[in-house]
């Protein structure tokens, strides 16, 4: 009897740890990271699609394991477990961009001019919703896990990067001002307006030929002066920065130094006074039309307040310096645009502060009457052209201008 109840115990013991064993195996399966996937193993999972009855997708980067509901960890971290969720029909989709990257060495990352232009168009809200979602941008490849209708719209922002489109395209980029809006009288037959979301600007669309007739009518003025060079090379779906800014220097603040003299030191800050325009223009894939985004920003030191300060000094009298405070206007604009390759793109920024303002007037007679500490205003205008770029390739069809329904807002 004894005999039996000690090979019962021992059986029992062994049965007791077997189970635990394969207890904790199954428990902490989810948990394991695992050794590193093998390249086989990456490549069997390079582009996974959700099936009809699957909840997900399996991470390219490495093996599938079994969809285990993760526990929470200590401190309210949930771990994720190696599915991504598709119960929006989301799709993993990679994109080969290096060629376009390899063609851009202008910059250090070209893959984000990409990444912008699909926030533009899909609208950065369809990418911080309930439906789980990744945009990754690298140099060599684009990934993408969304719904098809989202992928559909990220394959054609990315075939206009990628398309014989991407060279170097040129544009006339004309930034000019006139003191007198009434410029507008003689063009109104020319210009065709367009719709501008910015309180107080203006846009128009113009034939080629009618832009050189309302530009050689503009030179003939006496207030006419244009800004910036009229011809960029700018790469497809890259911003260019155009700077009209001169720095302005001003005593911002006193601070107290008693080991020098006179036991105090003016702190001098800057104003960069003037504008800055950033375009960034992308070509559709018939070359038949140009979206661009256009951002400006002026900047007008319209005077400085002096303050005289009371500074107290160890062992004499307290002495008084001025300080300077500064009025400043800001006028910002930042609107996107499409419109017909072969027409020009005319923008009014209204009567804003004049980048270049002169410093002289004349009276009658021929006198001149200085303009000390008097701020210009001028119709500020911003001329967009595309120059004809040879060996474009020939479009079949001419393809109607479709009109932007996926602005999401201004942008």
């Amino acid at each position: 009897m004894r005999r039996i109840a000690l090979f019962a115990a021992i059986f029992l013991a062994a049965f007791v740890w077997a189970s635990a064993a394969r207890g904790v195996e199954e428990s902490t399966q989810w948990r394991s990271v695992g050794n590193p996937p093998t390249a086989d193993a990456a490549v069997a999972h390079e582009s996974i699609a959700p099936t009809q009855g699957e909840s997900g997708i399996a991470f390219p980067s490495g093996p599938a394991t079994t969809p285990t509901e993760p526990a929470d960890e200590p401190g309210g971290v949930r771990l994720a477990s190696a599915n991504l969720p598709a119960d929006q029909g989301q799709v993993w989709r990679e994109y080969d961009l290096s060629p376009y990257t390899m063609r851009v060495t202008s910059t250090q990352r070209p893959e984000q001019a990409i990444v912008d232009w699909i926030l533009r168009e899909t609208g950065y809200e369809a990418w911080h919703s309930d439906t789980i979602s990744i945009l990754s941008a690298t140099p060599r490849k684009l990934r993408v896990y969304h719904t098809p209708e989202i992928q559909s719209v990220v394959a054609g922002v990315v075939d206009r990067f990628v398309g014989s489109q991407g060279e170097s395209q040129a544009f006339g980029l004309r930034i000019i001002s006139v003191n007198n809006p009434n410029w507008r009288a003689k063009a109104q037959a020319l210009i065709h307006p367009v719709s501008v979301q910015t309180p107080g600007v203006q846009a128009w669309i113009l034939r080629k030929e009618d832009a050189a007739v309302l530009l050689a009518e503009l030179r003939r003025r006496g207030d006419y002066r244009e800004h910036s060079s009229p011809y960029l090379m700018v790469h497809n779906g890259q911003p260019t920065l155009v700077n009209l800014l001169q720095p302005k220097t001003y005593v911002r603040d006193i601070i107290s130094r008693p080991d020098v003299w006179p036991g105090f030191q003016p702190e001098s800050g800057q104003i960069d006074e003037g504008l800055s325009l950033e375009f960034c223009p992308l070509l559709a894939l018939d070359a038949q039309s140009i979206d661009a985004t256009i951002k400006c920003t002026v900047t007008d030191v319209e005077k400085t307040i002096p303050v005289m300060m009371d500074i107290p000094v160890a062992g004499a009298a307290s002495q008084r310096t001025k300080i300077d405070v500064p009025q400043i206007s800001h006028f910002r604009f930042h609107e996107r645009f499409r419109w017909p390759t072969e027409q020009v793109l005319l923008i009014s920024l209204g009567l804003v502060a004049d980048p270049a303002p002169t410093t002289t007037s004349t009276l009658v007679g021929g006198l001149p009457l200085a303009l000390g500490g008097v701020n210009d205003r001028a119709d500020l205008l911003v001329m967009v052209e595309s120059k004809p770029q040879e060996n474009r390739p020939a479009v079949p069809t001419e393809t109607p201008i479709r009109e932007a329904k996926t602005y999401r807002g201004r942008y």
